[in-house]
């Protein structure tokens, strides 16, 4: 009456004993660089078009750069002495009421003067009386930076 045992693992034999594959603890970042790539691409051709459209030649002064979060209204006479908001020619006599119409936070709002060093010396000093005359507080020219030569 006796049993042979063939088998030592009894139940066991008959199933084989599947080792767990290790979880991989390493992080892929091919897609990341590739997201950024295509994100550096993308700024580097939307960021020429981001500036200001009237071509001026601005005089240099030493005055340091301003840091803003926000863009500021943008008023430029070039060397013809024609007046442009933004890219938008206008009169002399048109500045204050479109300044006031797309102005966000009333005349709190920063507008920046871009005279062409050529331009009369005159026009630019009309267009800021206007602007100062109407209210607006927060004005300022536009200049370049010196080159040291």
């Amino acid at each position: 009456m006796g049993m042979s045992v063939g088998n030592q693992g009894g139940l066991q034999s008959g199933r084989r004993r599947r080792r767990k594959k290790a979880l991989m603890s390493e992080i892929n970042v091919t897609p990341f660089v590739d997201v950024m790539l295509v994100l550096l691409i993308i700024f580097m051709v939307a960021a020429p078009m981001l500036t200001v459209g009237v071509p001026i030649d601005l005089p240099e002064t030493q005055a340091k750069a301003l840091n803003s979060q926000t863009q500021p209204i943008t008023v430029s006479v070039n060397d013809k002495g024609q007046i442009y908001l933004q890219e938008t020619e206008i009169g002399i006599d048109e500045v204050v009421p479109k300044l006031e119409a797309i102005s966000k936070t009333g005349y709190e709002e920063r507008i920046f003067v871009r005279g062409d060093k050529s331009a009369d010396y005159g026009t630019v000093m009309r267009v800021m009386a206007r602007i100062s005359s109407a209210g607006f507080k927060n004005i300022g020219l536009v200049t370049l930076q010196e080159q040291d030569s």
